[in-house]
């Protein structure tokens, strides 16, 4: 038997599996052959659908950044039609991390904004691997903010890392880029829905994350910090990012339960990597569902929804509470 197939390591009784059925169907196919054959892609389908279903924090970040995932640019071409891209951010330079531009979701014209990281090498540098600079989150509020005057809903599609952390973006206002987005965006007098297709890391992916509906595709997470950003920092060392990915709650199932996402978007068997168009099929269901509910609910108490909705994430205590626990903690100790 042949190696099995290069993937994760916990896919390898899966790519077993499938060689042990590669093998079978090389041979003169008999009835009682084309039998073992169903039977072992049963097998295959019940065992994809055990490891997919109990993946571990740290194997859900391996999924999501799969080379073979699908990317913004996939997506505009498999949910959206008629996609026009909008360039630059009128102050700097046209940042190709950050996608902008209008399109036709069904019978809704709507303007899509999402990060791009890239398939080749030389398109993963134009779009510094999905890390977007200020002048991305610049272009992003822009257009943004076109679509507001249009009476056009916005789309964002979130998948990176991180914002970039180079001294030049910093120099450039990286840090208030971003908090200027999160403010602007919490006020458009305009439907606003987010997904998570892959990392939603850190302030990069708050940077177009405020919305009326925050969903994930299941196998994405959605964090403060990378699992290794969070590693170097409390451990000195990635080594411990595995570790970190199981503290930081970042899951979908994690955050669909504390509040943080309204809606988990099933993925095909195996991952969205393994079938775009049923994944694309998904995400539009969703998108389309979501914006005719939010068209229907009027614009004052919509934007009171999306303000009520960010001041309910987190607990807090505050004034007497907080020295009551602070004394029952003391006792405890």
């Amino acid at each position: 038997m042949e190696a099995p197939a290069p993937g994760f390591e916990f896919e390898q009784p899966i790519f077993e599996l499938q060689l042990r059925i590669a093998d079978l169907q090389k041979q003169e196919q008999t009835p009682e052959l084309q039998d073992e054959v169903r039977k072992l892609r049963r097998e295959e389908a019940d065992l994809t659908k055990q490891i997919y279903g109990s993946l571990s924090p740290w194997e859900t970040v391996k999924v999501s950044r799969h080379k073979d995932r699908p990317h913004t640019v996939d997506y505009l071409s498999l949910v959206f039609d008629d996609f026009v891209e909008l360039h630059g951010d009128k102050f700097f330079g046209d940042d190709r991390a950050m996608r902008a531009g209008f399109a036709k979701l069904d019978q809704f014209k709507v303007l899509v904004v999402g990060h791009e990281k890239g398939r080749t090498y030389k398109e993963k540098s134009a779009c510094y691997f999905g890390c977007a600079h200020p002048e991305g989150y610049r272009k992003a509020m822009a257009k943004m903010r076109m679509a507001t005057k249009f009476k056009l809903p916005v789309i964002c599609l979130i998948d990176t890392p991180g914002a970039y952390p180079g001294i030049g973006a910093e120099e450039r206002g990286q840090a208030q880029v971003i908090a200027e987005n999160m403010f602007e965006m919490s006020r458009l007098d305009t439907p606003i829905l987010c997904v998570v297709i892959g990392e939603g890391g850190s302030g990069g992916a708050l940077g177009i994350g405020v919305g009326d509906r925050v969903a994930m595709l299941e196998h994405s997470y959605y964090s403060v910090i990378s699992p290794e950003g969070c590693a170097g920092i409390l451990w000195k060392s990635h080594e411990y990012a595995e570790r970190a990915a199981t503290a930081l709650k970042f899951t979908s199932s994690d955050l669909k339960r504390l509040g943080v996402v309204d809606d988990v978007i099933p993925e095909p068997l195996g991952g969205a990597h393994r079938d775009h168009h049923q994944t694309a099929r998904r995400v539009k269901a969703h998108l389309i569902k979501s914006l005719r509910e939010l068209l229907a609910i009027p614009n004052d108490e919509r934007l009171a929804q999306r303000y009520e909705k960010f001041r309910r994430m987190g607990q807090f205590l505050d004034g007497n509470l907080a020295a009551q626990a602070g004394s029952t903690a003391d006792e405890s100790a």
